[in-house]
């Protein structure tokens, strides 16, 4: 399949390059700075600006699916505002290029901890994640309310774990829906590479078209 993979020079869309070439697709990687990739077989940069609909859709046009890392950067100014920007654009331009399979990264804080409650509105994650993340976890769950609504597309929204670190890749892990997973009394966690497995096998293997899911370490 020919992927475009936006945000691929971040933490996630790194280990997604890597996936998706081990693999055998083709993805062209849509990043701020193409100079940041390193020449690949099966690989293309190209520069985008992700919060221009137009640009998006001209550069993901004819491919088999497009995968979203997209993230401002968690030290950006106003990220909310930015998150959500490039997030609409996104999508927009995607539905723009005809393009109807995307596969959105967002973020761990909308899985749910208790009937109702979210993760992202408890004193707990308050407590523990540093402020500057607040913004762009409260934004990634607005993103996912957003396609919730969306019928054009083929959409799905994957949900890291609360715990996503660097590892090994072990190409297994167990899958979740719309609750936090946990691993005993305490939040799991997922290697990057492994997220990275979790997605790319969601790209070939449709499984929560129209839907969220989360992963976690098997």
């Amino acid at each position: 399949m020919k992927i475009a993979l936006i945000g691929a020079t971040g933490f996630v869309g790194t280990a997604l390059v890597a996936e998706l070439l081990q693999r055998g697709h083709p993805v062209t990687a849509l990043v701020r700075n193409p100079a940041k990739l390193p020449p690949q077989q099966n690989l293309s940069a190209k520069a985008l600006d992700a919060s221009d609909a137009d640009a998006v859709a001209a550069a993901v046009k004819g491919h088999d699916a497009v995968i979203s890392a997209f993230n401002p950067g968690w030290d950006a100014p106003e990220l909310y505002a930015q998150f959500m920007k490039g997030h609409d654009a996104i999508v927009a331009g995607v539905e723009q290029s005809g393009v109807t399979r995307l596969l959105v990264v967002g973020g761990a804080g909308s899985l749910f901890v208790a009937p109702g409650v979210q993760m992202v509105d408890t004193p707990e994650f308050a407590a523990h994640v540093p402020p500057n993340i607040i913004p762009g976890a409260k934004a990634a769950r607005d993103a996912l309310t957003s396609l919730r609504g969306n019928t054009a597309l083929a959409w799905t929204f994957l949900s890291p774990p609360a715990l996503l670190a660097p590892g090994e890749r072990t190409g297994r892990y167990r899958l979740g829906g719309e609750q936090l997973l946990m691993a005993g009394d305490a939040p799991a966690g997922i290697s990057v590479a492994d997220l990275a497995v979790a997605i790319v096998d969601e790209i070939e293997t449709p499984r929560h078209v129209r839907a969220r899911f989360t992963v976690a370490t098997a």
